[in-house]
């Protein structure tokens, strides 16, 4: 439920047009709602701007089932799940037959209402491997209406194909770099972008990559000012946070 909801039920209270009693269960029901096994948090549409996020991966699709009704039921936004696989898919389908599976992301979108794409997110890759996490934070910021535009396989093994794409940085209001291996992008971008760059370390790479420590550490570690790092593989924390920064400046602009 977003605000502007909330306010129209208050509205129609003061004008007679909603029993208060019926108003009550409504409101009652706004900060989360009691599933046997989950809360699903109908307040965060209000706090954040975006309802709850599936998390699919761990759960049994029934349950996956239930909190997306409960979602669909009490929630008027676009919706999304994450670490999806095909079987959870499918079964969503017997629900929301208009749901979007992206696969490479692991990801279902549905859309449930139209928004005009806003700013300029740059999402890219050092490497073609790290595109399936990429992919999950492009769906993370075009499902919440910001425009993406993708730069993928410009690592620092061939820095020449960065540099040839490098207007593509120039009117960005964010950066998000992806990079497995040693994770050397994100301080090379970092130093070349005027806009915040969100660094993702990915599990890409052999053995001393140690499952996208080695990368972590390096952008931890980065020189390059305006680098800031989120979790191994996290596609959606890194979009989430890139769909905050650019709606903030679209603000800012007007």
């Amino acid at each position: 439920m977003k605000r502007e909801e909330i306010r129209n039920i208050l509205e129609k209270v003061r004008r007679g047009e909603l029993e208060v009693g019926h108003a009550e269960e409504i409101l009652l029901r706004l900060p989360y709602a009691e599933l046997d096994f989950a809360k699903v948090d109908h307040h965060r549409e209000v706090r954040k701007g975006f309802p709850e996020v599936i998390f699919c991966q761990g759960k049994e699709i029934s349950e996956i089932k239930a909190i997306l009704s409960e979602l669909l039921a009490h929630s008027s936004g676009n919706l999304l799940l994450t670490r999806a696989g095909p079987e959870v898919f499918q079964a969503i389908s017997e629900i929301c037959p208009g749901a979007e599976y992206r696969e490479r992301a692991r990801s279902i979108l549905i859309w449930r209402e139209e928004l005009e794409p806003r700013g300029k997110v740059v999402v890219m890759t050092a490497g073609t491997a790290d595109i399936p996490v990429a992919e999950e934070a492009c769906a993370v910021c075009e499902i919440t209406g910001n425009a993406v535009e993708r730069l993928y396989d410009v690592g620092v093994a061939g820095v020449h194909r960065l540099i040839a794409h490098l207007p593509v940085l120039e009117d960005a209001n964010v950066v998000v770099v992806a990079a497995g291996m040693e994770g050397a992008l994100a301080s090379v971008v970092g130093g070349l972008a005027g806009c915040p760059v969100i660094a993702i370390p990915t599990s890409v790479g052999y053995g001393a990559n140690l499952g996208g420590i080695a990368p972590l550490l390096t952008m931890l570690n980065s020189c390059a000012p305006g680098v800031a790092v989120v979790n191994i593989d996290n596609g959606f924390g890194a979009g989430f946070m890139a769909h905050l920064i650019n709606q903030a400046a679209c603000g800012r602009r007007g």
